[in-house]
């Protein structure tokens, strides 16, 4: 007989993997990322109050003429958020992914924040 969590779908696992590394296990703030299907929004939350301390969405991203798609936008997006941690004395997060997998947009928007200076 199959458990709860292998009824689940692999979305679902990942989250919760995903979830204890970040939330449970590091003191760090983490930068947990959400992916729909036009847009990609990014947030550092501080683990121990669940408070939001900074947040960009690509929808505030001009784009621009030389971007060959979403994925510039998600790179354009991670700089701009790691710009942003700065300003608030953040250096040092832990990134959540939540259900999607590291490749495309999101791994995307964590080079750019590396790129912009946030270690992970």
């Amino acid at each position: 007989m199959k458990t709860k969590i292998e009824r689940k779908d692999k979305g679902l696992r990942r989250k919760l993997r995903s979830k204890y590394k970040n939330k449970y296990k590091s003191n760090r703030p983490r930068l947990c990322v959400y992916r729909s299907n036009k847009y990609i929004y990014g947030q550092i939350i501080d683990n121990f109050t669940g408070d939001t301390i900074v947040s960009i969405s690509s929808k505030s991203i001009e784009p621009k003429d030389d971007d060959k798609g979403k994925i510039d936008i998600s790179f354009r997006t991670g700089k701009k958020i790691a710009e942003l941690a700065k300003k608030k004395k953040i250096k040092e997060v832990s990134f959540d992914k939540n259900k999607f997998k590291y490749h495309g947009r999101v791994k995307a928007l964590a080079d750019g924040a590396r790129d912009g200076g946030l270690k992970f």
